[in-house]
């Protein structure tokens, strides 16, 4: 009688352990497995390390706007603008964003500088390249570019020359530094140093040829506007 009531007991025990087992497993997929009500299904938690979404503002073939104020520091070249005041600078261009971590950007602007009564203006008008560290609100870049400088030059009568008032439209070329901060997926506040390079001739009035050094570095702070 002893042994019957020891098996039944120990089927009695398998019975419900087998039981709670099936039940937890349903109530597992009732309420979800993290709890929820039943019939709903809760998607499993995102994987570690999963890649974020490229920025909206990096859309290949995106066009922008962009314009710039800033300073000029002129260069302190003997043979180009030494003793110069630093001056004003701006530029406005467009530019597209070929690809997430590249942009083409066409340029047009001026910067000049004076001392005294001598006056040096430079009009650039560039085409250029930008390396853009992708990212969805800071973007740090570097760039170069290349095109045509009209540059002006105004100085009185001095030791060197008889006095210069002349013009002249040279190949130049620049690098920049900058920095876009995106306020949303279509504008950002933009930080921007440039260094420019152009080397004109220019002449006084006996008709000799001075090369005079006109670049130097412009810092600008500006908006860039997408399309």
């Amino acid at each position: 009688m002893n042994r019957y009531l020891a098996f039944a007991l120990a089927g009695l025990m398998v019975a419900a352990t087998a039981a709670t087992s099936v039940a937890a497993e349903y109530d597992r997929y009732e309420r979800g497995p993290r709890g929820g009500r039943s019939g709903e299904y809760a998607p499993p938690p995102p994987r570690r390390g999963a890649e974020a979404p490229p920025p909206r503002h990096a859309q290949f073939g995106q066009l922008y706007f962009f314009g710039h104020v800033g300073i000029f520091d002129p260069n302190s070249d003997v043979d180009g603008l030494d003793g110069y005041d630093s001056g004003g600078n701006f530029d406005i261009g467009f530019g597209s964003r070929v690809s997430p971590v590249f942009a083409i950007d066409g340029t047009f602007g001026g910067y000049g500088a004076d001392r005294g009564s001598d006056e040096a203006t430079v009009v650039p008008l560039t085409i250029g390249g930008r390396l853009i560290l992708p990212h969805p609100f800071i973007e740090p870049y570097v760039g170069a570019g290349l095109g045509l400088y009209f540059s002006s030059l105004d100085e009185r009568p001095g030791a060197v020359s008889t006095g210069i008032d002349d013009t002249s439209a040279d190949f130049g070329g620049y690098l920049s530094i900058g920095l876009d901060m995106w306020l949303n997926p279509r504008v950002a506040l933009n930080f921007e140093g440039k260094y420019h390079w152009v080397d004109p001739t220019f002449q006084d009035s006996s008709g000799r040829s001075f090369d005079v050094n006109m670049g130097g570095w412009t810092a600008n702070l500006g908006v860039r506007v997408a399309f």
